[in-house]
Formats: C-alpha cells, structure tokens, sequence
C-alpha cells in the first residue's frame, strides 16, 4: 500500500508478542489502523459497538463484519441505546466495559485504538482549559497500562491529515461522522478552531514537543509503587501535588479516570472510595489504594490487620484475595 504511516518500531514489537483487540467503528482512524496493522503483519481481532443513533450505523457494522470475513478475523458486536443527556460520557463507559468483558473472557493482552494527533492535541487544549496539570494533559499515550491488559495507540503520532491521505490514496472505504462536524459539543469547537490548523503549520514540533513533555513527565512521577494483585501501596511524598500524580496513574490503570472533584476530595479527606469501586487511604508514610468491597471478616484477621496497620476500607478486599496482612510489615523492614 502507499503512503503507509510508520509505527514505532516499539509498539510493532509489543503487539506482534500480544493478543489483540482493535476497538473499530468504520470512521477515517479505525478503517486506516485495519490496514497499517495488517500490512505490518499484526495480528488482531476487531470489536465494534452499535449506538444506533445514526442511519449510517448499520452500514459501518456491516463493513466491520465483511473485513473480517474477507481477512478472516473473529467479529465482536455490541448493540445497545444511550440517552442523549450526556451522550459522550455514557457511550465511552458503554463501550469500555464492552471491550474489557472480551478482553477477560478471550484473554486479549492489547486493545488498540485508533487515536491519533489531532486527537491528542484535543485532548491537551480541552485540559489546558480546565486548568489541569501536566499528567492530565499528556493523559494520552501511546501505550497505556490498564489492569489486565495495555491500550495501544500505534497512530499517536501520525496526524489527521496524513491518514486521511493513505485512504484516498489507497481508495479504501471509510464512513464520515457527520457529528464531527458540529460545534454542538466542545471537542469538536476546540478542533475547528484550534487543533486543525495548529497541526497544519507545526505538526513536526507538536510530535517532538509531545516526545520531550512525555520524557520529563516520567522523570517527575516517583517510582515507589509496589502491587499485590490490585492492591497498589504508594511511598507518600510531602507534596499532595505528587501524591495525586501517583494516584492518578494507579486508578487509570484501574479503569477510572478521576475528576477535578475527585481529585480535590482525595487530598482533603486522605481516606475515601471514589466512583463506588477504588478505596484510597492515606498512613503516615504510605498510600494504599485497592478495589472498594465489603465483607465480614473474623475478629483474628482483624486484629492481624490492626497490628499490621493496614486501613479498614483495605482490609475487606485483603480477605476475599488471601492476601496475609503480615506483607505490609515485612515490606517496610526491608532495607
């Protein structure tokens, strides 16, 4: 094919060793990743989700299910209805929880995705305008650790405009999403009228900018995470600033990305559960986070947990995994 974009040698690497699920949808970026992966000999499988919400929806499902009968991949759909009120929101946590129940149940290592500069750059503005630090705004990488498995977006680097290009030049179907072209929602203001032409004149520097604020990104965030099953333990740092930094990159790979709000409780309460599912805690050198669950526990372990001083909302998910309390007092008696 021409114009083929190049791919991180890195992320070839990566998903070649991998199982892996393309999220797809028929639009520019994910028709374009079905045929960058092919020809660099990756193999994957592809997952699409039908809202129903346009008439041009069924087509695209049945594009996805003819690629994958014409180059003999497995077809997951998911056909639901949303509501309107805050369609965005729902339909991103809808099709999430779509991927990640295949993903467990195949046994699938990498979800790739089809995000590519523009939309990091979206991604940037939008968080530069909510006055967000530097780790949200760079919140999309081009490989992401989730619990189980990685998000990979082998595109990120590569701009609207040119995979645009490999479509033409290649003559390869692909659907327009006739809602992107509508100010209605903020994502689609900030692209009109900022990312596009932004991209158009400085696209080389926007890559290597993105590439440095990445590097010194890293070399900021502290490297004190320990992990027993989904039980993270953090070394709590003097700065609230850093501890939230650590947090944040826990809980993403958790599966939830915290709001400002949530954010803001964490550091005035230091002993919370956000979205009904992650307990956070604060001790006096450390920081905990695990799953939030509840359950009866005999007095003993209790009393173990008590001496061993591990917090009450943590203890719960220690019993259900068998997770010996005693772990937390050997790990601090290490040199």
């Amino acid at each position: 094919m021409q114009q083929l974009p190049n791919l991180h040698k890195s992320t070839i690497d990566l998903l070649k060793k991998g199982k892996n699920l393309l999220a797809f949808s028929g639009g520019v970026d994910s028709s374009a990743l079905f045929f960058i992966l092919k020809e660099n000999d990756i193999d994957f499988n592809l997952a699409i989700v039908n809202y129903g919400m346009r008439e041009q929806s069924l087509k695209e499902v049945n594009y996805a299910d003819g690629l994958c009968l014409k180059y003999k991949k497995e077809f997951f759909l998911h056909t639901c209805s949303l509501e309107n009120s805050n369609f965005e929101y729902n339909a991103r946590v809808e099709r999430y929880t779509f991927f990640e129940e295949i993903i467990k149940k195949e046994s699938y290592t990498n979800l790739i995705t089809a995000h590519q500069l523009n939309d990091k750059l979206e991604w940037f503005l939008m968080q530069l305008g909510r006055g967000s630090g530097l780790v949200e705004m760079l919140g999309m990488s081009e490989v992401q650790d989730r619990d189980q498995y990685k998000i990979v977006r082998p595109l990120l680097h590569v701009s609207r405009k040119n995979i645009q290009n490999f479509l033409d030049t290649n003559h390869i179907l692909h659907f327009i999403d006739k809602s992107n072209h509508s100010d209605k929602y903020k994502r689609n203001r900030i692209r009109h009228k900022y990312a596009n032409s932004f991209i158009d004149e400085f696209e080389n520097g926007l890559i290597k900018s993105f590439d440095y604020l990445e590097n010194d990104v890293n070399l900021l965030l502290p490297k004190n995470e320990i992990n027993i099953k989904k039980l993270f333990i953090l070394k709590r740092e003097t700065l609230d600033l850093r501890n939230i930094r650590q947090i944040d990159k826990v809980v993403k790979k958790m599966g939830v990305l915290m709001s400002k709000t949530q954010r803001e409780e964490i550091i005035k309460t230091k002993d919370c559960v956000i979205s009904d599912k992650i307990a956070i805690v604060f001790t006096q050198n450390s920081i905990f986070i695990s799953p939030f669950v509840k359950s009866d526990m005999p007095k003993k372990f209790k009393e173990l947990c008590r001496v061993n001083k591990i917090p009450a909302k943590i203890r719960p998910y220690l019993y259900i995994e068998d997770i010996n309390p005693t772990f937390f007092s050997e790990l601090s008696h290490k040199p």
